[in-house]
């Protein structure tokens, strides 16, 4: 049979580990797509840096026109990341003649209706796999296996950064600044980790994931979101005091006929799926009205995790699936109908609090009294003597019954400005 041709357009990690399995495993692939599967051409500025595999010359060029004004190539692989010229390549690719498989979420939660319209007028598709949880199936589990169901919620750890540096703080006791300086040094973090510690990745990761699921056309800078640098050890002490972990959550979930959406640090309760998930691993656990909870587990980055979803999607795209799915879900097509975002201040959770306070009677009185008159319910408290005693500081954990972030919001706001409270105070939703 006649090989498809496919050019790989990057050649940093996940473009090594694309160009190692396709080189290396050549056979086992082709074999999977029932035709051979031909790497003809990887495209990089970088053509000298050494990597883990071994390329043909012939096949490294810096010219991306040798790519997309090539007629026999069929499949393009974008894995450069970021949005320029990432959106202008898979344009000319598009418009060229070639189906899209690419790993980059930012572009798609930014640009994925101008992407998807554009393959869909010119009759081609875009596979995306590998942009949300890297080794882990969940757009195929989503777009085609749960297709039956409708789907209620989805509470996911979509980047591994941020839970190995949860994990650390947790099992080692350290502060969020060693915890992060470790992942650096591991290579889990980057110089500039703002993109992971902040919530945005993963903010993107769910606008995608809210696309597919729901139908939702959301900006992902929208998405209220809070990043763990706001989580210090002593919040994991008292989680773990509590029966929880702390989790940076991406929550996607229909609350009366409108969707719920945000990011934030959430204290996750000992002994369920999503509390268990250790280091950079992710897991989604997604409920459908037939189904019910499915939970999904694996490493959601690294080389070889991810060049395994985009291999996948290249071994789709050659057999045809990836043409039918991506004509069937028509995502970000402004069809079916319309998702109404709930409005934040609405979204209701139980909460842990965390004050420091003067060590007097009456604190607790106070503020209590802030909570009870923005209708938020004590469920229980903790006050521990601490060795800043002498100071006459003493922390102060509440944790509420259900109530609504508006309110909770507020009242901390009304909280911070007591003169026995010093400032710095912690809020967190709660999820048993």
């Amino acid at each position: 049979m006649t090989p498809v041709k496919i050019a790989v357009i990057g050649f940093g990690t996940i473009g090594s580990g694309v160009a190692k399995l396709l080189l290396e495993h050549g056979d086992r692939i082709s074999r999977r797509a029932g035709r051979p599967l031909e790497l003809v051409r990887i495209v990089d500025k970088d053509l000298v840096r050494p990597r883990n595999v071994s390329v043909p010359r012939q096949l490294l060029t810096d010219d991306i026109d040798s790519v997309i004004q090539d007629p026999s190539i069929s499949i393009a692989v974008e894995l450069i990341g970021g949005l320029e010229p990432a959106r202008s390549i898979v344009l000319s690719l598009l418009e060229h003649g070639k189906d899209v498989v690419t790993a980059n979420k930012a572009l798609l939660a930014e640009h994925g209706p101008e992407l998807f319209e554009a393959a869909r007028r010119l009759g081609r598709s875009i596979a995306f796999e590998a942009s949300v949880a890297g080794g882990i199936p969940i757009i195929a589990a989503i777009g085609e296996s749960l297709t039956a169901n409708e789907i209620l919620s989805i509470h996911a750890i979509l980047n591994g950064t941020s839970n190995y540096i949860l994990t650390q703080m947790e099992e080692q006791g350290q502060e969020y600044a060693a915890a992060l300086a470790e992942a650096q040094r591991l290579g889990y973090a980057e110089a500039n980790p703002a993109m992971d510690v902040s919530g945005a990745d993963a903010a993107q990761k769910l606008a995608i994931l809210a696309q597919l699921a729901f139908g939702a056309e959301v900006n992902w800078k929208e998405i209220p979101r809070v990043g763990i640098d706001t989580v210090q050890a002593a919040d994991m002490r008292y989680a773990t005091e509590l029966g929880y972990h702390i989790k940076l959550l991406a929550v996607a979930e229909r609350v009366d006929g409108d969707l719920e959406l945000h990011v934030s640090p959430t204290l996750v309760k000992k002994g369920t799926p999503l509390g268990e998930v250790r280091g950079a691993y992710n897991a989604i656990r997604i409920v459908g009205d037939a189904v019910g909870r499915v939970f999904f587990h694996g490493l959601g980055a690294g080389q070889m995790p991810t060049a395994s979803a985009v291999v996948a999607d290249i071994i789709d795209t050659a057999v045809g699936r990836a043409a039918i799915t991506f004509r069937t879900l028509r995502l970000w097509s402004n069809e079916g109908p319309k998702v109404r975002l709930r409005n934040p201040d609405e979204s209701k959770s139980r909460f842990y609090l965390r004050f420091n306070v003067q060590d007097r009677p009456g604190v607790l009185a106070e503020i209590a009294g802030i909570l009870g008159r923005n209708q938020i319910s004590i469920a229980s408290v903790i006050q521990h003597e601490t060795e800043e005693e002498a100071e006459g500081i003493v922390p102060l954990v509440i944790m509420t019954h259900a109530a609504a972030e508006g309110p909770m919001r507020r009242a901390m706001e009304q909280i911070d400005q007591l003169p026995v409270v010093r400032p710095g105070s912690v809020w967190m939703r709660v999820r048993d």
